[in-house]
């Protein structure tokens, strides 16, 4: 017996021609076993309790609702099930396929996710389709429905918030051009072939060139390791090649491209979602290894060190960006910028994750902004690093309306800016601020922040939405208990 279904929602599926599904909020009645089981086998462990308490509102449905169709279509699997299955997942850091195996094997996981015993899970697959559809605007609606429970329960703190950016690493190897090249004429030609495989450009040339990118790229390889001084002329010479094999395979590329969309124009209603996912996989792609060669060119052969904010570091990932903060491990990391701000109690109360590198002072006056909004009344102190240290951000925040600011100023200050930051309460202040680093610590070593496994600034805002929502229901179903 389904208890409640949809009232409204579009059909956003109709997009891409995927069929529609219908929205399922609670799960199904317990069955005959629960009722037979012992007492102790019926208990959920302390924290798993208190986020089940937590997510027993109707309130974390509402941001599913417009992404599923009132009447047509499956049902899908309970979103209450599915909320509770990805706070295990990020809680304890699995993978899809883990979590549903380590849910089958439990009846506690199996009782917190509603799971009826004796019922399937969820397969994998249903979860990361649920997760890709709905994306960053289902989560940031998740996070803002928990911060305005919290609000209305009284144990949303925002007397002082402290700010700090980090690095979310991409799901990407270490960056090379010449592996980028060799790996992205690879799979030109392994797209043009499941083009041919789905009908289109049939009679449209593109020569497989995978041994011989690949052999090139090896042969960077073992130069770099030679000690010679003509390595670097050879060096030169085979991503020179390298670049003029890529840039024959992209011309090809275009004219598949070409004659495949005249074919699905022909076809018209009758071409297929993974005709018309081919060909924007093969646009993208060649603009992408595009982008490559000429950075390859810049480097490599005109000498000229390409820009961080437009480098292509992966192919699929052309989001991510190298990023500089000044780790002695990792001097350059690979991904997505994000700032967290939490509270005197460990509430992460505002997020974003940007793209490239941006200057930290901009981020803060808005994430105020909307702290304020969340909370209804402005941050008596706020505190940050000294990247965000200047004139304009001080003057920003309290024209917002907050009390105390204690940014310590970049470079070295004068004799006014140095009585301000020797007084007392400033170092109290700032020593408090430190306190951040361990929080986004502990949000990558527990809750997955330390690498997204979704493609895309989008998907890095999925990814991120979903780890600090997991945290957040920790901590205030501790501070509701």
């Amino acid at each position: 017996m389904w208890s409640r279904w949809a009232d409204d929602g579009l059909d956003p599926l109709g997009k891409n021609g995927s069929r529609p599904s219908m929205l399922r909020t609670v799960s199904a009645q317990p069955t005959l076993w629960e009722s037979i089981l012992p007492e102790p086998l019926l208990r959920l462990p302390a924290e798993l309790e208190a986020v089940d308490r937590l997510l027993d509102d109707d309130r974390f449905f509402e941001p599913y609702r417009r992404f599923f169709h009132a009447t047509l279509g499956r049902p899908s699997i309970p979103i209450e099930t599915y909320l509770r299955l990805m706070f295990l997942k990020y809680r304890y850091k699995l993978g899809f396929e883990p979590l549903c195996r380590e849910v089958a094997d439990s009846i506690s996981w199996g009782r917190f996710c509603r799971v009826p015993l004796g019922g399937s899970v969820p397969h994998p697959t249903t979860l990361m389709k649920i997760t890709t559809r709905c994306g960053e605007e289902a989560i940031n609606a998740l996070n803002e429905a928990l911060l305005a429970k919290a609000a209305e329960a009284r144990v949303l703190k925002t007397n002082r918030v402290r700010a700090d950016t980090t690095v979310v690493e991409a799901n990407v190897a270490y960056p090379v051009d010449s592996s980028l090249l060799a790996k992205g004429v690879a799979r030109l030609a392994k797209l043009a072939g499941r083009a041919r495989a789905q009908g289109l450009a049939t009679r449209t040339p593109l020569r497989d060139r995978t041994q011989s990118v690949y052999r090139r790229a090896r042969d960077v390889v073992n130069t770099l390791r030679q000690r010679d001084n003509e390595r670097r002329a050879r060096v030169h010479r085979l991503n020179a090649e390298l670049t003029q094999i890529a840039r024959a395979s992209i011309r090809e590329a275009h004219a598949v491209i070409r004659n495949a969309k005249r074919r699905i124009r022909e076809l018209g209603d009758r071409a297929t979602g993974r005709q018309r996912a081919i060909v924007n996989d093969l646009a993208s792609l060649s603009e992408c290894l595009g982008r490559v060669a000429d950075q390859t060119r810049q480097r490599v052969i005109d000498g000229v060190t390409p820009s961080g904010t437009t480098r292509v570091v992966s192919l699929h990932d052309p989001d991510a960006r190298p990023i500089v903060k000044g780790r002695l491990g990792k001097p350059v990391e690979f991904g997505y910028k994000a700032q967290i701000v939490d509270n005197e109690d460990g509430v992460i109360v505002d997020h974003n994750v940007e793209c490239g590198n941006p200057p930290d002072a901009p981020m803060l006056a808005p994430a105020i902004e909307r702290i304020t909004r969340r909370a209804g009344r402005v941050p008596n102190a706020v505190t940050a690093d000294r990247g965000y240290g200047e004139q304009a951000v001080e003057d920003e925040l309290r024209a917002i309306g907050v009390g105390h600011v204690v940014l310590p100023r970049k470079g070295r200050p004068n004799a006014s800016r140095r009585e301000i930051q020797n007084r007392r309460a400033f170092k109290k202040m700032v020593r408090w601020r430190t306190g951040c680093e361990g929080r986004i610590s502990c949000a990558k070593r527990d809750f997955g922040l330390n690498r997204t496994r979704i493609d895309g600034l989008q998907g890095a805002r999925t990814w991120c939405g979903h780890g600090i929502f997991a945290h957040n229901l920790v901590k205030i179903a501790g501070l509701l208990e």
